[in-house]
């Protein structure tokens, strides 16, 4: 789970006995497993049954020892992991410190910790129970009584938990990656659930100790998707995944006969469809990214009104929607709580809601109960690479469909549908020039500032690239519209700034030739992404090549190229580029 956070990490062991044995430390797990072994003996660690650990992305004070989980209570006869944030914890601590507890840590964990030892008179769920009814925030809890040894009492809201059920053993993550080398058969829990765990059962209830009945799911994964398969990094396996990650996203989804797609998962008729009047989609980061992209698809293709809004911002906005509105939510978790926010406004407010999630089981998943899942398969890197692709494969589709059911010609939606088969083998011929683009990277790797340039539905491409970069080799990268670069950006220009600039065949494409000369005549270093037979040696300081297809479907090629040259400008500086500083995968919190 250390994608999940890596400032510190700590474990709690209990023995039969119901002895509890802590052990935390700052930085990696490695460190943890290397205090684990200085600290506790092999028979001490065999004869442990139950336990919990936490990877640390710090919200609350920073990594420390004393930070780092598990917490405990004042008696020390509790102690928990959390993930969240507890919106309302210095309440609680300035009550609990009124009545005497001295407080050992700078989190809001450790108040909750304390809280449910308040509470706690023997009855674990019940005092979890009374505990969380005065809390505000989100949390995925995990507790362990001294007196009560084999038992783990867990809980969420708004912040994800999935139970793993084995052969004579129960397990409890954060994420469903985390326990498919050990089972395939899981229960997601939703908010508001309290469950007991024993090696032996599951028993699921909410705060009124009325029993909740969850469905038990079937995991689609291998424990082989979530290891590095001899790739150096998990980024780099990832991005050569794309030809097949993409190719999962369109199986079965494209009807050439027909010129359109088919979407299942959407859940809608040609007719609901057609009475779609605008189109909003939802995301942050690099799935707000696909998003800016599918707006160009929404608009050219199905002549639809979309726009992007940054999901931490849609809800607080009092956003102007309708029935005729349909609101699109891109995660790739499936569990990031701005858009996970924006999904339940956009509902209340009576849209259509649709998920485009990677995520089966994911939250934005369940309480859409439509959409299309990308299929890319676990992503383990912090920075994202084939979720992006997938996605941005995925709303091609979707406005492909809508637009068949609009104005979009059957000759058109079959040509479409033609470039869009080519994909995998679009990728691949990116991927065959790694050696390439490894030798560009070399050039700006010595770089401290980078711009990205693009017109069209390659500027949120452009932003992604530098979101990319900025991201692993923590190089100052800014994406703009190429056209903005005149309106002030340009004054940041000095000789040699490498400015990479989307030039491939589109109908700007010597506007965005004019932009670059413009660059190119204050001294930066102009490295171009062209169509192949292209020629910019006049321009261009450097050139990656992508293979000619539809200017929409070569955002995807390009975004690959440009996930290359981040991955190996970043090794080239050294950097941590699966776990890059002060980030996490998943995003649960606000």
């Amino acid at each position: 789970m250390e994608y999940r956070g890596y400032d510190s990490a700590g474990i709690a062991l209990q023995e039969p006995s119901g002895q509890l044995t802590t052990v935390r430390a700052v930085g990696k797990v490695a460190r943890l497993t290397e205090k684990v072994n200085t600290q506790l003996p092999p028979a001490a660690q065999v004869a442990a049954q139950t336990g919990i650990a936490h990877t640390r992305w710090a919200t609350h004070g920073a990594p420390t020892e004393a930070n780092a989980h598990p917490h405990a209570s004042a008696e020390g006869q509790l102690c928990l992991v959390h993930n969240g944030i507890i919106e309302n914890y210095r309440s609680i601590r300035a009550r609990l410190e009124a009545k005497g507890h001295v407080f050992v840590s700078e989190t809001d964990t450790e108040a909750l910790a304390r809280l449910i030892g308040e509470h706690y008179q023997g009855d674990l769920r019940k005092a979890v129970g009374q505990a969380l009814a005065q809390v505000e925030g989100a949390y995925g809890i995990a507790v362990l009584a001294v007196d009560q040894p084999g038992v783990l009492v867990v809980a969420r809201k708004g912040s994800p938990l999935v139970l793993g059920l084995g052969e004579g053993e129960t397990l409890v993550a954060s994420d469903a990656a985390a326990l498919v080398a050990h089972t395939r058969r899981v229960i997601y829990l939703d908010d508001g659930d309290i469950a007991v765990l024993t090696a032996e059962s599951v028993d699921i209830r909410d705060r009124h100790d009325v029993i909740r009945e969850r469905e038990v799911a079937e995991l689609g994964l291998t424990a082989g998707a979530v290891e590095k398969g001899g790739y150096a990094h998990f980024m780099l396996k990832e991005i050569y995944e794309q030809p097949e990650s993409v190719r999962n996203a369109l199986r079965g989804r494209l009807d050439a006969e027909h010129g359109t797609a088919l979407l299942a998962g959407m859940g809608t008729s040609s007719r609901d469809l057609a009475e779609i009047q605008r189109i909003i989609l939802v995301g942050c980061g690099t799935s707000l990214h696909a998003g800016q992209v599918g707006e160009f698809a929404f608009e050219d293709l199905a002549d639809l009104n979309a726009e992007v809004q940054q999901a931490a911002e849609f809800r607080y906005r009092n956003p102007l929607v309708g029935s005729h509105d349909l609101v699109l939510a891109i995660s790739q978790s499936g569990e990031t709580a701005d858009t996970l926010a924006a999904v339940r406004e956009a509902k209340a407010k009576g849209a259509l809601v649709l998920g485009l999630v990677n995520v089966v089981g994911s939250t934005i998943a369940r309480e859409t109960g439509q959409g299309v899942f990308i299929h890319a398969g676990p992503e383990i890197s912090v920075a994202s690479t084939k979720a992006f692709t997938g996605q941005v494969a995925v709303l091609l589709l979707m406005a492909l469909r809508l637009g068949r059911g609009r104005r979009l010609s059957l000759e058109r939606g079959r040509a479409l549908v033609a470039e869009l088969a080519r994909l995998p083998e679009l990728i691949e011929q990116v991927l065959a020039q790694n050696d390439a683009i490894a030798a560009v990277a070399a050039r700006m790797a010595t770089a401290e500032h980078a711009f990205f340039l693009g017109r069209g539905p390659m500027h949120p491409v452009a932003l992604e690239g530098a979101l990319k970069l900025k991201e692993i080799s923590y190089v100052h990268a800014e994406g703009y519209h190429a056209a903005e670069m005149k309106h002030g950006p340009i004054a940041l220009l000095t000789p040699g700034t490498p400015v990479v600039v989307l030039a491939n065949r589109s109908p700007q494409l010597d506007k965005v030739w004019g932009n670059a000369e413009e660059c190119k005549a204050r001294g930066a270093r102009i490295v171009a992404v062209v169509t192949a037979g292209q020629c910019a040696d006049t321009i261009a300081d450097d050139c990656i090549v992508i293979p000619d297809c539809d200017p929409l479907v070569a955002t995807i090629p390009a975004a690959v190229a440009l996930q290359l040259l981040a991955y190996h400008v970043a090794r080239l500086r050294g950097c941590s580029i699966d776990q890059p500083r002060n980030l996490a995968k998943s995003v649960t919190v606000e």
